[in-house]
């Protein structure tokens, strides 16, 4: 039987900060995971406390949250990798730092958008993320091309060269 590529990696959840007015360029993350990485840091007790499990899959990326014996617990958070406007793996605060910026909907069909970032274990691990999400992104859009949610035209190849993950 086939089964979907994905990416699952333990890994530091550092949490989310609503941004506002982001441009989704290279750089774009940096002082919401620099917020992030303070508040984390001020907190820390261990020199890589996972806390979560990190599984970037075909159109979906879940995040499984751990009990203090590293264990799955109920709570899960899922992202739609649709609503992903980038990501990145490339973070002068620390090269071990994953991120993505996820569009929120709320109960008002307004949205928000939120930098999510999570602490790797390596550099290397941080890279194999981005590359995953990448991935992701291209199968994601391709379905959701062939599906006709998204037309041929000039901004569909624009779409296409930005889902080129920013990872250094």
């Amino acid at each position: 039987m086939w089964q979907p590529a994905t990416e699952r990696l333990q890994v530091t959840y550092l949490g989310k900060v609503s941004t506002t007015g982001m441009q989704f360029l290279s750089g774009c993350t940096e002082k919401p995971v620099i917020e992030l990485w303070k508040k984390h840091t001020l907190a820390r007790e261990d020199v890589f406390p996972a806390n979560a499990l990190l599984e970037i899959r075909p159109f979906q990326v879940w995040l499984h949250h751990l009990d203090h014996k590293g264990e799955a617990t109920v709570h899960m958070d899922t992202f739609q990798v649709a609503r992903i406007a980038y990501c990145t793996a490339d973070h002068n605060v620390s090269p071990n730092i994953f991120a993505w910026v996820y569009r929120e909907i709320n109960d008002d069909l307004s949205y928000q958008m939120d930098c999510h970032a999570v602490e790797c274990e390596s550099k290397l691990e941080a890279k194999k993320l981005a590359h995953a999400m990448m991935e992701a992104f291209r199968k994601t859009f391709h379905s959701m091309k062939s599906d006709g949610r998204i037309h041929s035209n000039s901004s569909s190849e624009e779409v296409s060269q930005e889902l080129e993950s920013d990872d250094g």
